[in-house]
């Protein structure tokens, strides 16, 4: 049986153990990158970029991190910011989404619905993406979605609000009618 992370970072912090820190970085590594690739809309090369930032930065401050949340959440902070700050330096240059694929029209019912699902969440806004992203795919609480994006625990909550309500239109005609 593997150690928890608790025990992994203190050998990290307390010994320079670079394989304890070696293997949070295996156990966490798919999920920041595939948060990351989300947030970069499916540029795998720019979220694997940021993603190796991600963990440089983290064996850097290791040893300020504090257990007050998981060590998963704290990464995906870090990640967040990461991706943040690359944003901000590539403002002139918006990053694209992927081009849909276009199905054929015998397409099986549920993979039609996931490409239209996929089309309507690339519509929302940036953050509403991110907050559904955390809340469905990575099955984080509001408040660890609030701690992995900086932002107020009412703002989580009206991203994802925001998120369904605009999601609703656009999903209509998969919605039952009575």
């Amino acid at each position: 049986m593997s150690p928890p992370d608790s025990e992994l970072i203190t050998r990290a912090v307390r010994q320079d153990d670079r394989a304890a820190f070696g293997e949070l970085v295996l156990r966490h590594q798919d999920a920041v990158r595939r948060f990351l690739r989300h947030l970069t809309r499916g540029d795998a090369a720019l979220a694997d970029d940021l993603a190796q930032d991600t963990f440089v930065q983290a064996h850097r401050s290791l040893s300020r991190f504090r257990s007050d949340s998981p060590f998963s959440t704290w990464l995906l902070g870090i990640a967040h910011n990461h991706f943040r700050n690359a944003r901000r330096r590539q403002r002139e240059t918006e990053l694209t989404a992927a081009d849909e694929p276009t199905e054929p029209a015998t397409a099986p019912r549920s993979v039609a619905l996931q490409a239209d699902l996929s089309a309507a969440i690339a519509r929302l806004d940036a953050d509403e993406q991110t907050a559904l992203f955390l809340f469905y795919q990575e099955d984080l609480s509001h408040p660890e979605i609030a701690a992995v994006t900086g932002w107020p625990l009412g703002t989580v909550k009206t991203h994802l609000a925001r998120a369904k309500d605009n999601l609703r239109p656009l999903l209509a005609d998969w919605n039952p009618r009575p």
